[in-house]
């Protein structure tokens, strides 16, 4: 025979010892292996569908983080909104008040001032009078009595007063 093939006589127990040990392998371990890679083809499936679900709740989440954010954006704009309108009311009243008691300043002014002239021209008037008497009671060469003093001071003030009218 030749040198390539193995003896006839080497075939029988190697295929025997083949066929027992794929029966022994096919009865005990091979239901072990099957086993073993169902349950990790079943670990890997879980771990994919919980992958998943993970993905799916994180883009849950992520919207509502979104919505959130835009409604803590909205609530922002409306607080700086309401404070710039109570900081512009209070800047309004501000100016009113003060622009009140500006007025209330100038009317106060106005009325001391009058006062002051008023009295300024009484004791003008009161002053040009005494002198007017004096003036007079020269020209004429005489004293004058306190009747005539009262009389002409009365005529000089209301010439003096109807002259401050016009």
């Amino acid at each position: 025979m030749s040198n390539i093939l193995p003896n006839i006589y080497e075939w029988v127990p190697m295929f025997i010892a083949f066929a027992i040990i794929a029966f022994v392998l096919g009865k005990f371990a091979w239901p072990t292996i099957i086993k073993a890679l169902d349950e990790r083809e079943e670990a890997i499936a879980g771990t994919i569908a919980k992958a998943e679900e993970t993905k799916i709740e994180a883009e849950r989440l992520l919207d509502e983080y979104k919505v959130q954010m835009a409604e803590a954006r909205g609530d922002a704009a409306k607080v700086i909104e309401e404070a710039r309108a109570a900081a512009e009311s209070v800047r309004v009243d501000l100016v009113a008040q003060a622009e009140a008691e500006a007025a209330d300043m100038i009317e106060k002014a106005r009325m001391a001032i009058d006062a002051e002239k008023r009295a300024a021209m009484a004791d003008l008037q009161s002053q040009v009078a005494d002198i007017s008497v004096e003036v007079a009671g020269k020209i004429i060469g005489e004293k004058l009595t306190a009747a005539d003093d009262a009389a002409l001071i009365d005529r000089l003030v209301a010439e003096v007063g109807g002259l401050n009218e016009n």
